[in-house]
């Protein structure tokens, strides 16, 4: 089946001709708008793609994909129709295991992309016993509300969080689920971000990471939690646009 890649991104900002194209990836429960106030940050040099899984917001009536393999081939396909620029991917928490899988379909079928950051995630290779999917409503949400998740706004409004937990849990089973198989080191460049107090990432599994990649790797530390991004966009936008005019250049 081929994919409809309108239905899978999301543009809310014009960027300039050439722009280098970042596809961003939410985490598990999250849609496309969280990275709305990344892409209102990153101004015109590059163009941002947020990502929309099925199951959420104007796709909830699609059925959701509960495991990562599937939801990365489908994914997969989708970009590989929108990369004829020079672009990379930034993955926060689910979404950069998701991203992970999706550069190693993009490279397997011959297209390397500039950057992986991988933010708020432990590698691949590090797996940690979870069940959160098989908590009941109020086990799923009391996780959510953990983690500080989706923004304060949504949280405090029960009936909407309660809307959600399909998608949210769907997105726990997937991550939690996971298990990464054998295959060759990416050929991409991986900057990681992580929280230095986020219970779901040590800094030993964030740094294990660099064993994913022979391109190059770099582990970037901010003080906060799972949603360390929310607390220092500026820095978070700076990395980004810094290491992608870098790279960018070095292709011309």
């Amino acid at each position: 089946m081929t994919e409809n890649p309108e239905l899978w991104l999301r543009r809310y900002h014009e960027a300039d001709a050439g722009a280098v194209r970042l596809f961003c990836l939410p985490h598990a429960g999250g849609s496309a708008s969280f990275y709305f106030p990344m892409s209102a940050g990153l101004g015109r040099s590059v163009e941002v793609l947020a990502v929309q899984y099925p199951g959420r917001q104007d796709r909830r009536l699609e059925p959701g994909i509960d495991n990562l393999p599937e939801l990365a081939d489908r994914l997969a396909e989708v970009l590989a129709e929108r990369t004829r620029e020079p672009f990379a991917l930034f993955g926060h928490s689910m979404g950069a295991t998701l991203g992970f899988e999706v550069v190693a379909r993009l490279e397997r079928s011959g297209v390397t992309p500039l950057h992986l950051f991988a933010s708020g995630r432990r590698a691949p290779s590090c797996r940690r016993d979870e069940s959160v999917h098989k908590l009941d409503d109020d086990g799923v949400i009391a996780e959510v509300r953990k983690l500080g998740g989706t923004n304060a706004a949504v949280l405090g409004d029960e009936e909407i969080l309660r809307m959600a937990l399909p998608a949210i849990r769907n997105d726990y089973r997937a991550a939690e689920t996971y298990v990464q198989r054998p295959g060759p080191k990416l050929a991409t460049p991986i900057t990681v971000l992580t929280g230095d107090a986020d219970p779901k990432t040590t800094l030993a599994e964030a740094r294990a990471w660099q064993d994913h990649t022979d391109g190059g790797f770099e582990l970037k530390v901010f003080n906060g939690g799972h949603f360390f991004l929310a607390d220092h966009q500026p820095e978070v936008l700076r990395l980004i646009s810094t290491r992608l005019a870098g790279q960018f250049s070095g292709h011309h």
